[in-house]
């Protein structure tokens, strides 16, 4: 109890700061508080934990339903970790390995137009991402250049703007709505779940595709992941509003509005989720070692340690 106190100690300016940057204002000082002391503290007392008992570079999966907060969250994780247990610790997130637009855009062309819309499963760079992972394994660490993606301009960054990694992380979390998804059956595949699916992906070209990657590049991926923690949303309606609340955050750190959604292209653009957002609520809330449940409030119901 008294290391959990001296971490709260420790560690509480620095997140309060963290929250009013993030413009999280939406929380009461004690709702905040509460957070920390009974979700944040012990998940990263977990973490550090695992990252003793594995004796080298700790790989973490962190996922969620679009819009519950797994980014903050992961962000929060990072100031602990970072601060009270002094680590060296990389937060990445699997948006940032998003294909370029000329690539999507050959991918529509050559595929299924579907796949010009970055998010499923085959719209990520995931070599990158295994090359990430394998330079950390490496005996001897050099600096290596990760990419970050803007999705106000929906284009990853020119390489002058990538990130530095100029340490070996002792702890990586990789962040992102699909980390850690699972294929589904062709059983499963064929039947359509949305408008979206029914009437524009009637030969199943799409969905089988992403489900494709999933049984190979993402399964391999995934498997270099020593755990998971997931963010377990209610119900898939409340990525609308969440996702509301994302643009919002968007449409105010953004100079351009060009590639901000507007409500009717945020509905349909859910929908590009919903498969996959549905089938991980019913794995990872199985399988995964940590599970955040949230409320539809956005509140956190409790926490799930499995391992």
């Amino acid at each position: 109890m008294k290391k959990t106190e001296d971490c709260f100690l420790k560690v509480k300016d620095d997140y309060l700061k963290f929250l009013s940057k993030e413009k999280i204002f939406d929380k009461s000082r004690a709702t905040k508080i509460k957070s920390l002391k009974k979700t944040y503290i012990p998940i990263s007392f977990w973490i550090e934990n695992k990252y003793k008992k594995k004796g080298k570079t700790l790989f973490l999966g962190f996922s969620g339903g679009q819009g519950s907060g797994k980014t903050t969250v992961a962000k929060i994780l990072k100031i602990i970790l970072k601060k009270f247990f002094k680590r060296e610790i990389y937060v990445s997130s699997i948006d940032d390995f998003y294909k370029t637009l000329k690539d999507r855009n050959e991918m529509s062309h050559t595929i299924h137009p579907l796949f010009k819309i970055r998010g499923v499963p085959g719209t990520h760079d995931i070599s990158l991402v295994k090359k990430f992972f394998d330079f950390i394994k490496k005996k001897n660490f050099k600096k290596f250049k990760l990419p970050k993606f803007d999705k106000s301009m929906d284009e990853r960054l020119k390489k002058k703007y990538w990130s530095n990694i100029k340490k070996r992380p002792e702890i990586v979390i990789l962040e992102g709505w699909c980390v850690g998804a699972k294929p589904q059956s062709n059983s499963i595949i064929n039947k359509p779940i949305n408008v979206l699916e029914k009437y524009e992906d009637k030969h199943l070209i799409w969905r089988k595709y992403a489900n494709e990657k999933l049984k190979k590049e993402y399964k391999k991926l995934f498997a270099m992941i020593d755990h998971f923690i997931f963010m377990k949303i209610p119900n898939f309606n409340v990525v609308y509003e969440w996702r509301l609340l994302q643009e919002s955050k968007l449409r105010k750190k953004s100079h351009s509005s060009k590639k901000i959604m507007s409500y009717n292209e945020i509905k349909r653009f859910i929908m590009f989720y919903e498969r996959i957002t549905l089938q991980m609520i019913k794995d990872l809330s199985k399988s995964a070692s940590v599970v955040i449940f949230l409320k539809t409030n956005h509140k956190i119901k409790k926490i799930l340690f499995r391992l």
